[in-house]
């Protein structure tokens, strides 16, 4: 059974920092390129940051200086850490998995909420 657990989500207050988790279960980690995603209240859906099974990333604007992804292979967890968060942080934010090979699997986890406030 596939799973991504996401974890460590919680309130902060402006400017301080938060390290989000999600391990994954029920298919090959290493094998799969990892997102962090984000979708805020009455907003779509966004991407945050993208890993690739070789540990090159890629960040959406907004976030680049902020936010860093990183994933470790041997416990099938990819991180990322939120630095000088701000109130437009506030959101639930999703792990996501993507094969690279067909049939291009891809998986969600149930999200993890992230609240910035004074």
């Amino acid at each position: 059974q596939v799973q991504l657990v996401e974890s460590g989500g919680g309130l902060v207050q402006p400017g301080g920092s938060l390290r989000l988790s999600c391990v994954a279960s029920g298919f090959t980690f290493s094998s799969y390129a990892m997102r962090w995603y984000r979708q805020a209240p009455g907003k779509e859906r966004e991407l945050v940051a993208h890993i690739s099974s070789n540990g090159s990333t890629n960040y959406a604007d907004s976030r680049k200086g902020r936010f860093t992804i990183s994933r470790d292979n041997a416990k099938n967890t990819v991180y990322l850490q939120m630095n000088s968060l701000n109130t437009e942080d506030t959101a639930v934010y999703y792990c996501y998995a993507r094969a690279y090979n067909y049939p291009w699997n891809e998986y969600w986890g149930q999200g993890t909420q992230v609240t910035v406030s004074s």
